[in-house]
């Protein structure tokens, strides 16, 4: 990409927008109010906004409950016995994976607990599993009860990785030597695909090949990642991974969850898996019998049936993503947030207020930008949000800002920056 020279002008700024061929989407959203006033929203790696289509792909769904009931299962434009295979063709495209490959259901934990019933099958030699120091505690309390629950211990089974002293991310090289380090003993690598504290997105490709190379299985928790950052898991060779749909995916608060496995084990039946009856094969499902065989493909992990409401709220946002396109996305948030990066570095200089904790490199990082509070604390993020900027506190001291592309604008950054200007004048020591 063309080196981009910013300035940190209103112009500059309104020239960027007006140039945006995405601009049009953000009109698409509804955006939250802080004190009375629109805000500066930049907490999409939290909760996505609100499409405004939602009510309409709801209401088409409860209008076809109240008028045809149970009879809804089965006809009408979008019968509720295969509603999931709408949300296939968006799904393998923002993932890089194969439509089989992939599948809407349950929440992120729960598809990582069923995902580990068949990846996870330690023995005597190989049982150790990698993961990133710092894990979400969602990754770490899972990893935790599914050693405990093989009869290990968690002390000497997890191992965690972490940056070098004085860095605060990992370094690929440093992950793929920890992988082979521990190769023989070495069962899985069970990462995130974008480090949800520091926003570091790992390198997959490298990491899957080095897992591979030592005999063991690669998976991924791509909750950043996912509808964020470009993946290509089915080229990648990655075995597993799982996602939300509320982060970047804006699909509603607590919405539904997918998964993606790779299609080599699209047809493996003697897979050690937790059945149900809507994994089960969709020609015989109705016949009741005993006997459980998979669907083919990720659909033969599934459980229950679908749930029709969430996964409406899912595709109006999926439809919104397709017809941006992923790769125009990604295009414009390598844009949108170098310059959020050059506003606070051109801000803060000196004044050693601010640190940015995020790779510099744009391949390694998605649209989130993770701040170091050397002073102030909380209390300037508590300012940032009297002023109706909208981001994302995590203890002891970091903010966290995500200019999503499908809905921020340039200007939404510029104001930011002027709010961020003042704040530091106020802070500084």
């Amino acid at each position: 990409m063309k080196t981009l020279s910013y300035s940190y002008t209103e112009a500059f700024a309104q020239e960027m927008d007006q140039n945006d061929s995405l601009r049009k989407f953000r009109e698409h959203f509804f955006f939250p109010k802080v004190n009375g006033q629109e805000a500066l929203y930049f907490c999409g790696n939290s909760l996505g906004l609100q499409p405004k289509s939602v009510k309409d792909y709801l209401n088409k769904e409860l209008n076809n409950w109240a008028e045809m009931a149970v009879d809804g299962h089965f006809h009408g434009e979008d019968a509720w016995y295969h509603i999931r295979k709408k949300s296939k063709p968006a799904l393998a495209e923002i993932l890089g994976a194969q439509e089989h490959e992939v599948v809407a259901m349950n929440n992120l934990t729960v598809n990582l607990h069923l995902l580990m019933v068949t990846f996870y099958q330690p023995t005597k030699e190989r049982y150790k599993i990698l993961i990133e120091a710092g894990a979400f505690p969602s990754d770490q309390y899972m990893l935790e009860s599914q050693v405990k629950w093989h009869g290990l211990d968690p002390e000497t089974t997890i191992i965690e990785i972490k940056p070098r002293e004085g860095e605060h991310t990992l370094r690929t090289e440093d992950i793929v030597a920890e992988i082979k380090r521990h190769g023989k003993e070495l069962a899985l690598v069970n990462m995130a695909g974008l480090q949800y504290y520091s926003g570091q997105l790992f390198d997959m490709k490298a990491i899957t090949k080095a897992a591979h190379e030592v005999g063991a299985l690669a998976g991924f928790d791509l909750a950043h990642a996912a509808g964020n950052a470009p993946l290509s898991l089915h080229d990648w060779e990655v075995d597993f991974a799982t996602w939300c749909s509320y982060k970047y995916l804006n699909s509603g608060p607590g919405n539904v969850s997918g998964i993606y496995i790779h299609e080599k084990y699209a047809d493996r039946p003697d897979l050690p898996r937790f059945a149900g009856w809507w994994g089960h094969n969709e020609a015989q499902r109705f016949l009741m019998e005993k006997g459980f065989i998979p669907m083919f493909g990720a659909d033969g992990w599934q459980l229950a049936n679908s749930n029709v409401l969430a996964l409406a709220a899912h595709q109006a946002s999926l439809d919104i993503f397709q017809k941006a396109g992923i790769k125009n996305l990604r295009k414009k948030s390598e844009l949108l947030t170098g310059y959020l990066e050059f506003l606070i570095q051109e801000i803060s200089g000196e004044s050693g207020i601010l640190e940015i904790i995020t790779p510099e490199n744009p391949s390694e990082r998605g649209c989130q930008l993770s701040l170091l509070i050397h002073q102030g604390g909380k209390a300037v993020f508590d300012e940032w949000y009297q002023h109706g900027v909208v981001g994302d506190w995590r203890n002891p001291n970091v903010i966290r800002l995500a200019p999503a592309p499908l809905y921020n604008s340039f200007m939404d950054v510029f104001r930011f920056a002027k709010i961020l200007e003042q704040s530091l004048n106020k802070f500084a020591l």
